[in-house]
Parts: structure tokens; sequence; C-alpha cells
């Protein structure tokens, strides 16, 4: 029979293995969230920017996301619901994440000393993504809130008015640098992290991959910032008749003829 020393000592062995699991654990879901994160900003962007090509493509957009054209007709709770749930990712996201924050200004000091020191690329890249990272907790709540309570309210007007005569532009351009360098360089820390992409030399994927990050960067960024441009620009030029909703043209020439 074991005596009760050596019970003791057992459990606090079991006690120890588990606890050391819950980094990794915690580590795969800030993964996880961070990765469906990120490629629903990637898909975000490219609907939304569907204004660049005219005011109906992002009406039909719009209209595709409320299933429409599926359902017969639109149904906003559906935005409502993808919205809370990404909110629930993010927040998830957000509260793992945060343990990896320096903690007090001791920490930061040192943790700046060290970067200054090393002059290392990748600990830079995770700094940015520290600052990056606080700054979308605020803003990209404020958003998405807005979206949940206003599902109904998206369009080529709807969201070119809130921009402007609602005063959101100058949180949405914030939000669209926060976001796109956040986004990029943490799906190149995944990559780097979980090997994925890793060739034979895991040097040179590593900078091909930095490479691949700040193409996209620039990409999401450009885009990022034509359509908020697209958007400010109707908002002005719509600003007398502001909470005007959008008729597309095909249903305009419908009913004039």
């Amino acid at each position: 029979m074991q005596s009760d020393v050596e019970l003791a000592k057992r459990v606090e062995l079991e006690s120890l293995v588990k606890k050391s699991r819950v980094p990794a654990q915690l580590d795969y879901i800030q993964s996880a969230t961070g990765l469906i994160l990120g490629l629903f900003m990637w898909g975000h962007m490219l609907f939304v920017s569907s204004i660049l090509i005219s005011k109906d493509a992002m009406y039909f957009v719009t209209k595709m996301m409320e299933g429409e054209y599926v359902l017969g007709e639109a149904h906003p709770e559906i935005v409502t619901v993808t919205a809370i749930f990404i909110f629930i990712v993010f927040i998830t996201h957000a509260l793992i994440a945060i343990r990896k924050f320096p903690g007090s200004y001791k920490q930061f000091r040192v943790f700046r000393e060290h970067a200054v020191r090393f002059k290392h690329s990748d600990t830079n890249l995770w700094f940015i993504q520290v600052i990056t990272g606080f700054t979308m907790f605020f803003l990209g709540s404020i958003h998405l809130f807005v979206i949940m309570v206003n599902s109904d309210n998206i369009g080529p007007y709807a969201s070119a008015d809130r921009m402007v005569s609602g005063w959101m532009w100058p949180l949405y351009l914030l939000l669209l640098v926060a976001v796109e360098f956040h986004g990029s360089i943490g799906l190149y820390r995944l990559c780097v992290k979980w090997g994925w992409f890793e060739g034979k030399d895991a040097k040179a994927s590593r900078k091909n991959l930095k490479k691949i990050k700040w193409a996209i960067t620039i990409f999401f960024m450009g885009l990022g910032l034509a359509t908020l441009a697209a958007y400010m620009k109707i908002g002005y030029e719509h600003k007398d008749k502001a909470g005007e909703r959008y008729v597309p043209t095909y249903i305009s020439a419908k009913v004039a003829s």
C-alpha cells in the first residue's frame, strides 16, 4: 500500500501534469480563434469593397448575406447572429491572448530593452500585435455592437450615412489600420508557430512568409482605404438625404416602366 507521503507526491505530480497542459490548450484555442477571425476579416473586406464596383454590387452582396436569394426574402437577423458569433470568438481570442501581454511597466521595460538590444524583427512584429490587439479590443467591440443592433440598416446609403452623418469614419479608419496589421502578422505567426508551409530550409521559408505577409498587408490596406474613401464620398453626396434607403437600378427602372 502507498504511504500518505507517496500518495501526496503522486497527487501533486498529476496536478502539475494537468496544469502543464493548460498553456498548450490555451495556445491551441488562441490559434484557432485567431485563424477564424483572420479569414473572416479577409472575406469581410472583400464583401464591403464591392462598393468599388457599384452601389448595386454592394446591395447585391448585402442581400446575399441576408439570405434573400436563397430564402426568398431578406433576413437581417442572419447578420445579427453572425456578428454575435464573431463577437464571441473575438472576445475569447482577446481574453486568452492578453495573458501574454506585459503585465506591468517593469515587464514592458524589460521587453523593450530586449527588443532594442537584439533587433529581432519577429519580436517587433509581436509588439505591433500587442498594440493593435489592445486597440481592436475597444474599436472592434464597438463596430460589432453597431452591426448587431443595425443589421437591418446595411447598404450603400445606410453604411455611407453611418460613416459620414454618424461620424463613424474615424473609428473605421483606426480599426482598418489595427485589423490589417494585427491580422496579417497573426496569420504569419500562426504559420511559423505550427510549421505551416515550412520547406526544407526553415529560415528561407520564414523569409518568404514575411514577404507574403507584407504583400497581404499592403493589398488589404490599400483596398480598405479605397473602400473607406468610396463610402465617405457617397456619404457626403447623400448627406442631405441621410436615412434614405438605396433602391437598386434594376428595381427603380422596373418601377419607372
